[in-house]
């Protein structure tokens, strides 16, 4: 049988093009066509590359990490020092209830006062010199004190430090009254125009007001247990009648505090 030839067959130009319906299933684009298929946006979901992802991931994993560990060293921390502030507590409590512990007590009985002299016309240094007496009275029946090393005093003047020294060391027992006998010197201290108006004035009164400040690291004796070293601090406000080696007190009014911490 002769195979049947195909001939061309001219196309009118004037022809309508051929329609595309893409929901028909029938319907195919002819080869090398394109055409542009609108969806909406929201129906678009937006993914970042692979590699974007997995550096976001690493990323995300190491920040958590480092957060974690510093919120469980801030939690350690905070439990340590609520833990320390109780069992603190619990150890005054015991210590209040079972031995009944009662403040010191602590005044300055004398003062001999040298080296200040405010009869120069002019301005020059001075070198004074304080003996001071505090009577520290431990009225407790069952609670030793020792006064350890370190410790300081001064004498001040209208908030001017004139002289600096220690204590003694030494160990006063329960239900005892000591007397803390301490050298204080200064050396070229210079004082301003309106503090040495102010010595003079207070000295022809007949009245000068000095600030006798002790620090002093101590432990307490507990039956045969010693605390952890903590630091009395003394304030006194001492009024003597003269800047002389005689010089009387007239009045004193002393305060302490207690550092219940280690150092």
């Amino acid at each position: 049988m002769a195979n049947p030839k195909v001939h061309p067959t001219a196309v009118d130009s004037s022809s309508p093009p051929l329609s595309f319906d893409p929901s028909s299933k029938q319907s195919r684009s002819p080869p090398g066509e394109a055409y542009v298929v609108q969806i909406p946006r929201d129906q678009i979901l937006r993914r970042p590359p692979p590699e974007n992802v997995r550096r976001f991931e690493a990323l995300s994993h190491r920040g958590s990490g480092g957060g974690g560990c510093c919120r469980r060293c801030c939690c350690c921390f905070l439990c340590l020092i609520i833990s320390l502030i109780i069992a603190l507590g619990i150890a005054a409590a015991v210590l209040y209830l079972v031995f009944r512990f009662k403040s010191p007590n602590y005044s300055v009985t004398n003062v001999a006062i040298s080296g200040i002299n405010l009869n120069a016309t002019s301005i020059a240094p001075i070198s004074p010199v304080f003996d001071v007496t505090v009577r520290a009275d431990n009225p407790n029946s069952k609670v030793g004190i020792y006064y350890l090393h370190d410790s300081n005093a001064s004498v001040y003047f209208d908030d001017v430090l004139l002289s600096t020294g220690t204590l003694p060391v030494f160990y006063q027992p329960p239900d005892n009254v000591t007397l803390i006998a301490t050298n204080l010197t200064g050396s070229d201290v210079v004082l301003g125009s309106a503090v040495q108006t102010l010595l003079t004035n207070s000295q022809r009164q007949g009245i000068v007001t000095f600030d006798v400040r002790v620090r002093a690291p101590v432990k307490i004796r507990v039956g045969s247990v010693n605390t952890w070293r903590i630091v009395v601090k003394v304030d006194c406000e001492v009024a003597v009648d003269s800047l002389s080696s005689r010089a009387q007190v007239l009045a004193n009014n002393c305060g302490y505090r207690v550092k219940w911490w280690f150092w």
